[in-house]
């Protein structure tokens, strides 16, 4: 496809996912920027689109977004099936490092939101050492808990004081989405990413799946090795869901879901 074109979308359980990969990504990012939009950038797998077809809200924060990156090979067959032979996958582990070696000549400066204060020294340090030449503005850990108004607006103040370009949200999946749609129209930043675990494997805390495992859709049985009372629940009910969901759709059947309103605090 051509840079100047419109990014399409495959609608993929009722999610607009992107036909994009990383070079499209970085490019619309470049466009956003010069062009002064702002918007927020998901990167959805199939957690992302399951938590969509049971939560309205959810779902609506997504079809929301500028762009819905394809992160996971599950996806990225999809779109190939759709006829999109150039999407690939993005993943936030690999989509974080990629814009801050980008970022490197282009002058964006970076804000980190999300994790732990030691979690976010680490990083730093780690991106500082990789990308001399990138710039960090500012970090914030939020707390375990709802943030207070005066809190949260306090919060604001400071990304936005911080002159940011890219502000990277490290929340886990609905979280990140759900924060970013709520804030997007008072941050000046003129993008927003959720990356989820790429802040923890990029302050080096957790490790990441081998690239040949990542590429055969099976990344999902090394996480649950590396944190199996975490994660464990969520695949084995996510996977086959979305297996029955898209044979489903294929066979012509009534799309079944648990759509509910979501009520989430922000």
């Amino acid at each position: 496809m051509n840079a100047s074109d419109p990014i399409a979308r495959l609608d993929v359980l009722g999610v607009q996912v992107s036909a994009a990969d990383i070079p499209i990504a970085l490019d619309e990012i470049d466009r956003w920027v010069r062009q002064g939009h702002r918007g927020y950038v998901t990167l959805t797998g199939v957690h992302g689109i399951m938590e969509s077809v049971r939560d309205e809200e959810i779902r609506r924060v997504h079809n929301a977004a500028g762009l819905v990156l394809p992160d996971g090979m599950p996806l990225v067959w999809l779109l190939w099936h759709g006829g999109f032979e150039y999407a690939d996958r993005v993943c936030g582990p690999d989509f974080m490092p990629a814009l801050f070696k980008h970022s490197q000549q282009a002058g964006y400066r970076h804000f980190l939101y999300g994790a732990t204060p030691r979690t976010l020294e680490l990083l730093q340090a780690n991106l500082k050492r990789k990308f001399p030449a990138a710039e960090i503005v500012g970090a914030h850990a939020p707390p375990f808990r709802p943030a207070g108004a005066d809190e949260d607006e306090a919060v604001i103040e400071a990304v936005n004081a911080s002159a940011a370009d890219i502000i990277w949200v490290g929340l886990s999946t609905p979280k990140q989405e759900l924060w970013m749609a709520r804030h997007r129209h008072r941050l000046l930043a003129p993008v927003l990413i959720g990356v989820g675990a790429a802040f923890d494997f990029h302050a080096e805390l957790v490790r990441q799946a081998p690239r040949w495992l990542q590429r055969t859709g099976l990344e999902w049985t090394f996480r649950i090795a590396m944190d199996p009372r975490r994660l464990a629940r969520r695949y084995l009910r996510n996977n086959p869901a979305f297996l029955a969901q898209i044979a489903a759709e294929r066979l012509g059947l009534p799309r079944r879901g648990e759509v509910r309103n979501s009520r989430r605090a922000s």
